[in-house]
């Protein structure tokens, strides 16, 4: 992790798109040469069509779990982590190679998927603090503003005040039939 602390954006990318392609060839060409061109392929070939059958049931499920969580007129936010991590997983099954191919699968079985989605969500949360990450934040009675962390810069709305055009617009959409409306003022 030291290693990726210290890179740049392009260190990133070229890790990304350059180094871990060529290690996987050497992977598969060692495979090759133990097992066998045949078995070699019949092992990418499977972990391909195995990846995307599972990709495709965890995907349905991840999606029932988010139309539940709308029903019951929760945030689905777990659903959303999860079906992000079914669409990274099934992208890094469909691309050949042993480490993308056990990172796939680790995205798309539950257990492992959420012990990633921890770890990268401390990560995150420290990174936050630390002021390496920014956040900014738009909405009702917010204004829109950036800055360092740190920085003068805001925003305008604390919990507890209100914003009487904010509050007039949250009415008028609640009273649409059918419709989840998130209003963080009123928990």
């Amino acid at each position: 992790m030291w290693v990726l602390g210290c890179m740049g954006l392009l260190g990133r990318l070229a890790l990304l798109f350059v180094i871990i392609p060529i290690v996987e060839l050497m992977i598969l060409i060692e495979l090759g040469r133990v097992l066998g061109l045949f078995p070699t392929l019949l092992l990418i070939l499977l972990t391909g069509v195995g990846g995307a059958i599972l990709a495709r049931l965890e995907g349905l499920r991840v999606f029932f779990q988010f139309r539940d969580a709308i029903v019951q007129a929760q945030i689905p936010g777990q659903a959303i982590l999860d079906g992000l991590s079914v669409l990274i997983g099934g992208a890094f099954l469909i691309t050949p190679g042993v480490l993308t191919d056990f990172l796939g699968f680790a995205l798309l079985l539950p257990p492992s998927r959420r012990w990633i989605q921890r770890r990268l969500r401390a990560r995150l949360e420290q990174q936050i603090k630390d002021g390496t990450i920014h956040v900014v934040g738009m909405g009702p009675g917010i204004r829109f503003r950036s800055g360092f962390s740190g920085s003068a810069a805001r925003t305008s709305w604390r919990p507890g005040e209100g914003n009487p055009r904010a509050e007039h617009d949250a009415e008028s959409r609640r009273s649409r039939e059918n419709e989840i409306v998130f209003n963080p003022e009123e928990e």
